[in-house]
């Protein structure tokens, strides 16, 4: 008896690696392989099954970048296998130790039903269990030769992530094309002998059951003849059976496993290849909950759901079929798993109507559950979009990637702006692709932070990605974890049973208040900018073709578009996905992007021309139509008249060279470097720009992080800086009233136009910036005269405050931080608003003057551009075009007023009539994010506002119609059962409001 702990684990690996795997498929013979390539595009499968395909052998070299090659494998059963188990082993030339990132293949029959997906691992297909003997095997595989972009060499620059750029040479070599016999039996050992020693190698080197373990495995070693494993299995496996009955202790962490393979919706590969990514893994997923009576798999992103329906209607009624049985789960109910830091309130809120909407509509499911494994961080306005949703869970992982600081909960209740608390759970074994290794598990259970109070958690388990979800052999493994000494216990459960079971364990748990920032990717906030600004004008057109479509519909009987909206709005959506919208997809992903955005825009551009020219009448009065949530120019929100012109701006010569803005508000000098050096507050009697300072300075860094290009940046990249201050023209602007600055700098130039709006406090400043820089970030920085240990950025429905001070590693980590519309800075009795129309990511600092003057400089910094090389090596080369402004004197409804301006300029059009406001609000504290026609199609026009300021209020509606009904609504336009109709008279609502608090009404048309 071999007692040597580490004599025994060699012993094992060996005869594993070399005797008993092997064993697995003891008989094969070769299976004849032809093959035809597509010549461009994916083809339809009727076309791929009806091509004339060409011989190929086994170790030939295939597949270009991004093609589709169709495989045909024949072959005959030997009769002498009669009565045994036969798979067919496919292996398309699979790197086993890169579960997805690489090549993939569906399995049809020749008929064209779907039969499984290949992966690494996952590479049979059961041709018959037992087999007769003489079958004849004919199967078709739609492989795809997707480039390895990310696993071999990380982070290096390739042009492999555009078809238009990869090049043409076959990137893989056809392996393994055999049908063998299965023995069952080895395969069998070969789990039982993993989960034990997985197991046994997390064991203290004392404890009493990993030397029972040991000793056992090294009994059933000696039963193993190794030239006759297969003989010999059976009684290797007896020696296993007494420690593998041995069941846990009743303190023993719980884990509800769920089937699960986390599919980015765009990543390293298009949009059109995940359609196909996703009919794999559901392939694969239908046919092990058919062989699989325990398993539950879940899958989110309705959006992918809905790929299925379309695109592979064969693999739908398997899926229908399973959901009908309990078995395949939707999760989450949001149209993708979207970033959540930079879609605005109403985008927020339409992921989970448009989510939840299509799993009630296909399958009557309602989702409780937001399912985020992977989102970059969450923004603090998030928790009363998902209760206003009809949801009440949370589920996410990825703040376990955090550098700095480790969370401390794994269960926790999450508190957002509005007091709003989310059930929410992190998976301690900090994986979304749980394998069931007795590592992970053991991690699990020693990691999580809530013991004593609670003992239960979850494990997403699959291969994601185009790894194929859940194998055979996780389920094996897990069915013996299920009640096992010295591990967590293991079970299949979906998400609902395990958030039930987690709440009602934990009554009483902790709670985090404010955002979820993940502490890594924050240069997410800044790559691919015209993705960024394809989003955010998307959003506000949106806004625009509903508000005037409803007005116009009520008004005049105009055709409501309710689905070129759907439409735009899903798209919209979907491109909000996690690696999208933050600029981390590969080049095709965003050259398709900017594309379908300028579609967008056109299409919406359309419905917005349209229905303010049925509503404007024929005529030649001039008209403004104001779709901001506050009144513009004297034209009243969401209404169209004519504007009042207040007062003007003059330019003049300042001593000592460059300009002076004036407008009897503000007064701006713009030095002959074109820096803002004075912003000048007359009312308030109030410099602005901190002395000694200048605003407008345009800064350069190097960026090169340590790893992640596109997503990362590091706090190091702030040790070295460069003011671009040399100016090739600061010249007064075309219109006499702004001034224009050219700046040149590297192989980069930027043009600016400052100007001072007549009769507002506000400094504009539209920047283009012509950029072929090269690992480098671009910044944009406003040194304040305000003291301030804090800030408010907008969010989701509000704004959320941040210390500008770094007391703690907490707020030290937060050094690139998400804003929407404003940034707004203040002490008691003066406040300054930056405001944008395309930017995201902006870091806050304070520094004490040296110069005598005692006083702090609070800097606001706006990021304009990155140049990342990887996983796009031309990321944002090119022109682009922002436009901010500076707001001295704002209050912070000063700044969510001007946040909406910037990005909803008024629209000019001649016509007949005025138009009157379809919902008019009393209070400008109270923003109506949407006015729109009810989903349904009744005709009732729906509102959506909420608290922006940040206290309670009262406010009066007015509808511009006859009301019969109001009633409160969720996200959804559902009626709130346990929420009482407002007060009302007529068309006028009356409405109390809690800070941030988020309402929609729905009004019934008399």
């Amino acid at each position: 008896m071999h007692d040597d702990r580490s004599l025994v684990e060699g012993r094992l690996k060996r005869v594993l690696d070399e005797r008993i795997r092997p064993a697995v498929y003891p008989e094969s013979v070769p299976l004849q392989v032809a093959v035809w390539h597509a010549p461009g595009e994916p083809v339809p499968v009727e076309e791929g099954l009806a091509a004339e395909p060409e011989p190929i052998e086994v170790g030939a070299r295939w597949g270009a970048p991004w093609g589709t090659s169709w495989f045909r494998v024949t072959g005959t059963v030997p009769e002498a296998w009669a009565g045994k188990t036969v798979e067919a082993l496919l292996d398309l030339g699979f790197d086993e130790n890169m579960p997805g990132f690489q090549c993939e293949g569906l399995v049809y029959r020749p008929d064209g039903t779907p039969v499984k997906g290949l992966n690494p691992r996952n590479q049979w297909v059961r041709i018959g269990a037992p087999v007769e003997g003489g079958e004849e095997v004919r199967l078709h595989i739609e492989a795809a030769s997707n480039p390895v972009i990310l696993g071999y060499h990380p982070f290096v620059p390739t042009q492999l992530g555009d078809k238009e750029t990869a090049d043409s040479a076959p990137q893989y070599t056809l392996a393994r094309m055999d049908l063998a016999v299965l023995d069952e039996t080895v395969w069998q050992l070969v789990i039982d002998l993993e989960v034990l020693s997985e197991l046994m190698a997390e064991l203290p080197a004392d404890s009493p059951r990993r030397w029972e373990i040991l000793r056992a495995v090294d009994r059933a070693l000696d039963a193993v003849d190794l030239q006759d494993v297969n003989g010999t299995a059976t009684r290797a496996r007896s020696q296993l059976t007494e420690v593998l009955a041995a069941p846990a202790v009743p303190s023993a962490h719980r884990i509800s496993a769920v089937g699960h393979a986390h599919i980015d919706s765009a990543w390293l590969w298009p949009l059109r290849e995940t359609v196909r990514k996703v009919a794999r893994t559901t392939s694969n997923m239908t046919a092990l909950i058919e062989d699989e009576p325990d398993f539950v798999f879940a899958m989110s992103q309705a959006q992918q759901w809905a790929w299925v329906k379309e695109h592979r209607p064969e693999v739908w009624a398997r899926v229908k079929k399973a959901v009908a049985e309990g078995r395949f789960v939707p999760a989450g109910g949001m149209w993708v798993e979207s970033d959540t830091n930079m879609p605005g309130s109403e985008a927020m809120a339409r992921q989970f109507v448009h989510g939840k909407r299509f799993f009630l509509d296909e399958f009557g499911i309602e989702n409780e559950e937001a399912w985020l494994p992977d989102t970059f961080g969450f923004a603090a306005g998030l928790p009363q979009i998902i209760k206003a949703a009809g949801s009440k869970w949370l589920l996410t992982q990825k703040i376990s990637w955090s550098r700095t600081n480790k969370f401390p909960h794994h269960t926790f209740q999450w508190e957002g702006i509005d007091g709003t608390r989310i059930f929410t759970h992190f998976p301690p074994v900090d994986t979304y692709n749980c394998s069931m290794r007795g590592s992970e598990l053991a991690h699990a259970a020693r990691n999580f932070k809530d013991k004593g109070n609670a003992r239960r958690s979850l494990a997403p388990s699959g291969w994601g990605d185009g790894g194929g979800g859940t194998t055979r052999e996780m389920i094996a493994k897990a069915a013996r974890l299920r009640d096992l000494e010295g591990s967590a216990t293991v079970v299949w459960e979906t998400p609902q049973k395990f958030f039930e079971k987690a709440e009602a364990e934990y009554t009483h748990p902790p709670v985090w208040v404010g955002e979820l920032y993940l502490e890594l990717h924050r240069a997410t906030l800044t790559s691919q900018a015209k993705t960024k600004q394809g989003n955010r004008r998307s959003e506000h057109l949106l806004r625009e073709a509903e508000l005037w479509a409803a007005t116009a519909a009520v008004r005049t009987g105009f055709p409501y578009p309710y689905e070129e909206l759907d439409r735009i709005w899903k798209t919209v959506l979907l491109h909000q996905f996690h690696d999208i919208l933050p600029g981390s997809s590969i080049a095709w992903v965003h050259r398709e992007a900017r594309a379908t955005y300028d579609r967008i825009a056109a299409e919406l551009e359309a419905i917005i021309d349209a229905a303010q020219r049925a509503l404007a009448g024929e005529g030649t009065t001039e008209l403004v139509f104001n779709s901001a949530p506050h009144a513009c120019d004297g034209v009243a929100a969401g209404s169209a008249g004519t504007p009042e012109t207040v007062g003007e701006t003059s330019l003049t010569p300042r001593p000592g060279g460059g300009h002076v803005l004036d407008n009897g508000l503000l007064r701006i000098q713009i030095d002959a470097a074109g820096l803002v050096v004075s912003a000048y507050d007359i009312a308030a009697d109030r410099e602005t720009i901190a002395p000694g300072k200048a605003a407008n300075l345009l800064q350069l860094h190097p960026d090169f992080p340590n790893m992640w290009d596109a997503w990362d940046v590091d706090a190091f990249y702030r040790n070295t800086v460069k003011d671009l201050t040399d100016a090739d023209e600061v010249t007064p602007g075309e219109d006499g009233a702004s001034v224009r600055i050219v700046r040149s700098f590297g192989d980069s130039r930027v043009t600016q136009v400052l100007s001072l709006t007549p009769g507002e406090r506000r400094l504009v400043l539209e920047t283009e910036v012509d950029w072929h820089e090269t690992e480098k970030f671009l910044k944009l920085a406003f040194p304040l005269d305000v003291h301030a240990e804090r800030y408010a950025s907008e969010t989701q429905f509000g704004h959320f405050h941040r210390p500008t001070h770094t007391n703690t590693s907490w707020e030290a980590a937060k050094f690139e931080a998400c804003n929407h519309r404003f940034v707004h800075v203040a002490e008691p009795g003066f406040g300054v608003a930056v405001v944008n129309d395309s930017t995201y990511g902006h870091d806050v600092t304070r520094t004490v003057r040296t110069d005598g003057d005692l006083g702090t400089t609070t800097t606001v910094r706006v990021s304009l551009l990155r140049a990342p090389r990887f996983p796009d090596p031309e990321t944002d080369q090119g022109i682009h075009r922002f436009r901010h402004a500076l707001v001295p004197g704002a209050d912070i409804g000063d700044a969510v007023r001007e946040g909406w301006r910037i990005n909803l300029p008024p629209r000019r059009l001649t016509g007949a009539d005025e138009v009157a406001t379809l919902v008019t609000v009393d209070q400008d504290a109270v923003v109506v994010t949407a006015v729109k026609l009810a989903d349904d199609g009744s005709g009732d026009v729906v509102v959506r506002f909420h608290e922006a300021h940040g206290g309670r209020t009262r406010a009066t509606l007015t509808a511009g119609f006859e009301v019969a009904d109001v009633t409160v609504t969720d996200l959804l336009e559902r009626p709130l059962e346990q929420t009482a109709a407002p007060e009302r008279d007529g068309g006028r609502i009356r409405v109390r409001l809690r800070p941030f608090e988020l309402v929609t009404l729905r009004l019934r048309r008399a």
